[in-house]
């Protein structure tokens, strides 16, 4: 769907069939509220809306923004939205504000039910209402006065009923999203407030929210971080309730069992393998708005802590490197637990809420539950100053033994945090599924009356969602249980949360990397059960195009997945599948004759330029589709034409082991692919890359037999692993051999090509530097920068960003250009080696928000990727090139060559 007019139509032709609808945002909730099997209606690119308010103290929002997309726009203004769940670089607005999802810092202030300014929302039959406009609420109250006139009563009767308003406030004094925000009834008087607060956290069984007005909260620059360590959990509660009245921002509750699931991830100390089976930790964030105020509220915490019992180092540290690294961790203990489960078992998250002063006692009855159940693997971690656990374990359903387990425990579960504490069943996921048979047993039977008359207002012919938040089934959480059967080792670990979509070029296209698992895995299921040929088939046939033949196999979605998968890798081995000994032969021959392939892709690129220029683009694009027999559907208006580069190493000085000096490895890519035709700069990359170096005083070495080597790319993309690694390794040698030994630095001009060479090295005396290393490393401390006043674009490739070398290149740009532009919507381009060229398609999809992006007066894009910088220069309308040419655009030498003082070789 994608425009509100779209929704409106829907609802009502579903009404008019009594057809369930269920509305899904990014579906990174695990509580089961956006899964159906009746319609199920998905955002698309139509609701990315954003508009700051005067002096950003509110943000309008519709429901396809991505909580962190809404920050970024917010950051310069220095603020931010008040939730922040750990998904937020995926969760979108419209599952935020309906989950009333809160997160590690904003507690039960700044969830979107307390920074709720308006709202414009869809009711289930279709009719709109815009709280902040006044003419629609008056068309509001003339077609729905009696739904107004009977919020209105709710709202009095429970009012007017002590007993009950009072345990609606006690129980949102802590963090609760079980049932409905019954608190919109007592802290509200006027029908509409109580309507759209209802809303929030209503799961999409009350209507849809198609635009959100949130009041934004501060964003203070000046943070600092500490991981502190305690004897037991006891004692970490004791220091957490302290914390309490502190400057403490968050405090995040990690107990040994989680601790023991990432001990051995990077920036952990090395200490914690040795602490006893009782320990805790507690990660602590203080934030302000100046250096003096952080230095003071530090202060006033160690003051606290002094007071507890510590283990180790309690100092505070304001690195942003460093406590990037601490939060990244505790982010990361749900899916750790789902990275080490046994094949085949569901990775379950479940969160609830006690009374912070009873936290201790409540977290110790909570792991004796584990143990009497048999869950030894389960953690418990939450967001400790607000009373929040998370407690994750791992569950098998193949046999009804398993299921009655999981009962038992969960109803074991359900009366300790009910019965004995008085606390939430559900602080801050969502009701979903999983909870609706509780939701009575934690409010009571008025209560859940309440809502049960609220749902019947909303949606009397119980259409919206059914079956979540009110579920009439006792066992409704032991039912459509989803299975995770083993599919494939490379993608096993994966627990379907969701974070690898944003990253993905052929997401909303055809699949994502989390659909791809899902659809492999209902194969793997197919083939392992038997008796379904025909489903098994038609799966199949629809995976080759949509999973297979669409995946840019980039990479990207490792650096967003908790558990490191990359789906590419799983495409790449079925494309490998597919190749018979035929095509694995010709692999083999390409690699062995990689000098005479160039020299025939040349030949096509000069002819294919001949025919442009003769017949134009358009017949040139008809000749080609029907000589490749469809293989290549379009040809780029921006297709390179051919070059040849020969190598000219600096032979005279190259005894003087004083001069710096670099190995220069010009990648095939750049050695077959010149600038487009109507590229106003001619020069090939190489020869561009060789003026740079030598400008910054570098002697230049290269390779052996240069124009057959090959880093394997195009062969690996093709599934053809041995074939590419072969190549690889032969290039690494060859590399070896040039650079003495190690001696001297790698230069590669083409960022995937250096990734896959630093993936495939072993060699530790090897230093291969990608060219936006060795551009912001070594070249331009020794160039003078007359920095261009013309802006210019910058597209951070998949390799790059994969590299961690987006700052680097980003620096490198800002170096030369006094405006650069990087989109934000705009990830890996889609291009992927030929996928421009045989499936054009994705391409065209991944970079669908780059023209918008574009401003007046530029005239160029850099990047570091030649493929990619053809399908940017067709998008964008303004030419790509390397990010070289910029430099050498900008760049003079800081003294003349023959003036240098001596330098040692690095």
């Amino acid at each position: 769907m994608e425009t509100e007019d779209e929704v409106v139509r829907l609802l009502r032709i579903t009404r008019g069939h009594k057809v369930p609808v269920t509305f899904r945002a990014a579906g990174t909730s695990l509580s089961g509220q956006a899964v159906s099997d009746s319609v199920l209606v998905v955002l698309g690119d139509g609701w990315r809306g954003c508009s700051i308010g005067p002096d950003a103290a509110t943000v309008t929002l519709q429901p396809g923004v991505i909580g962190a997309e809404a920050n970024r726009r917010l950051a310069p203004l220095g603020r931010k939205i008040g939730p922040d769940p750990a998904s937020i670089a995926t969760a979108r607005i419209g599952g935020i504000a309906a989950n009333n999802a809160s997160g590690m810092c904003c507690g039960t202030a700044q969830n979107s039910y307390r920074t709720l300014e308006s709202m414009r929302l869809v009711l289930a039959d279709g009719t709109v209402l815009d709280s902040a406009d006044l003419a629609s609420r008056i068309r509001f109250r003339d077609s729905h006065g009696a739904l107004l006139d009977r919020l209105a009563v709710l709202g009095a009767r429970t009012r007017a009923d002590e007993a009950l308003a009072t345990r609606i406030r006690d129980k949102f004094r802590i963090k609760n999203t079980t049932g409905y925000s019954l608190n919109a009834l007592v802290d509200y008087e006027d029908p509409v407030d109580i309507l759209q607060h209802l809303m929030i956290g209503s799961e999409g069984t009350l209507g849809f929210i198609s635009t959100i007005t949130l009041r934004t909260v501060p964003d203070h620059p000046h943070k600092a971080s500490a991981l502190l360590f305690f004897p037991d959990i006891g004692e970490a509660c004791r220091a957490v309730a302290l914390l309490k009245a502190a400057p403490v921002d968050a405090a995040e509750l990690m107990d040994r069992a989680s601790l023991r699931s990432i001990q051995d991830k990077p920036g952990m100390p090395p200490q914690i393998r040795s602490f006893g089976p009782e320990v805790a930790a507690v990660l602590v964030e203080t934030r302000a708005e100046n250096a003096a105020a952080l230095n003071a509220n530090v202060a006033e915490i160690a003051a606290v802590l002094a007071g507890c019992v510590t283990i180790g180092d309690t100092g505070f540290t304001t690195d942003a490197k460093a406590c990037e690294g601490f939060w990244k961790i505790r982010k990361g203990l749900f899916p750790a637990v789902g990275a080490i489960r046994q094949t085949g078992t569901t990775v379950i998250i479940e969160d609830v809420a006690f009374p912070l002063p009873r936290l201790a006692e409540a977290t110790r009855e909570l792991q004796a539950l584990f143990e009497r159940h048999g869950y030894r693997e389960a953690i418990i971690f939450g967001h400790a100053l607000e009373g929040n656990l998370h407690f994750v374990f791992t569950q098998a359903f193949d046999t009804e033994a398993e299921i009655d387990r999981y009962r038992r425990f969960m109803d074991d579960v359900a009366a300790l945090v009910v019965s004995r504490y008085d606390g939430s069943l559900k602080a801050e996921h969502g009701t979903g599924r999983n909870m609706a048979p509780f939701v009575e047993m934690e409010w009571g039977p008025q209560a859940y009356g309440l809502m049960k008359e609220i749902k019947d207002l909303f949606d009397p012919e119980g259409l919206l969602n059914p079956g979540v938040i009110l579920n009439g089934d006792p066992e409704a959480h032991l039912k459509n249980l989803k299975p995770l059967p083993p599919a494939d080792p490379l993608v096993d670990t994966c627990i379907e949360c969701g974070f690898c979509e944003p990253t993905c070029p052929s997401h909303r296209f055809t699949l994502s990397p989390r659909q791809r698992i899902v659809g492999r895995r209902e194969m793997a299921r197919l083939e392992a059960a038997g008796g379904d040929a025909p489903r098994l088939a038609e799966i199949g046939a629809a995976y080759e195009y949509q999973g297979i033949d669409t995946c840019a196999a980039c990479g990207l979605c490792a650096t967003a997945c908790p558990v490191g998968i990359e789906t590419g890798l799983l495409i790449k081995s079925m494309r490998g599948e597919r190749r018979g000994a035929l095509a694995r032969k010709a692999g083999a021959l390409v690699a062995d004759h990689m000098e005479g392939t160039l020299g025939l892709a040349r030949t096509g690129l000069r002819l294919a330029d001949l025919a442009r220029r003769t017949i134009g683009h358009d017949a040139t694009q008809a000749a080609a589709r029907l000589l490749s027999g469809g293989a290549l559907p379009a040809l780029p208006r921006n297709l390179p034409t051919a070059t040849t580069f020969t190598p000219h190493p600096d032979t005279a000085a190259s005894a003087a082991d004083d001069v710096p000096t670099v190995v220069y490895a010009p990648s095939c890519v750049s050695r077959t692919m010149g600038p487009a035709a109507a590229d106003p700069q001619q020069r090939p990359l190489p020869e561009v890359v060789e003026s740079v170096m030598r400008k910054a005083g570098f002697r230049i070495l290269y390779p052996e037999a240069a124009d057959g080597q090959c880093c394997g790319m195009p062969l690996e993309s093709k599934g053809l692993i041995e074939a590419a690694d072969a190549k690889a390794d032969a290039m690494l040698a060859a590399l070896k051999k040039a650079s003495r030994g190690g001696r001297y630095p790698v230069v590669m001009d083409t960022s995937p090509c250096a990734l896959r060479l630093k993936k495939r090295l072993t060699d530790a005396g090897l230093r291969i530097l990608d060219v936006a290393e060795f551009l912001s490393e070594f070249a331009l401390p020794r160039l003078d920068i007359a920095k261009s006043t013309e802006p210019v674009m910058l597209h951070l490739t998949c390799s790059t960003r994969r590299m961690g070398l987006d700052g680097a290149l980003t620096a490198v740009a800002k170096a030369c250009a006094e405006t650069v532009v990087v989109p934000p919507d705009v990830g890996c381009c889609g291009f992927a080696g030929d996928k421009g060229f045989t499936t054009p398609e994705l391409n065209a999809h991944a970079l669908r928000h780059l023209p918008a992006a574009v401003p007046e007066g530029c005239a160029s894009g850099y990047s570091t990727s030649r493929t990619c910088e053809i399908g940017l220069s067709d998008k964008a309308g303004v030419p790509y090139r390397s990010i070289t040419y910029l430099v050498d655009a900008c760049a003079t030498a800081k003294v003349e060559a023959t003036a240098r003082v001596a330098e040692p070789a690095f």
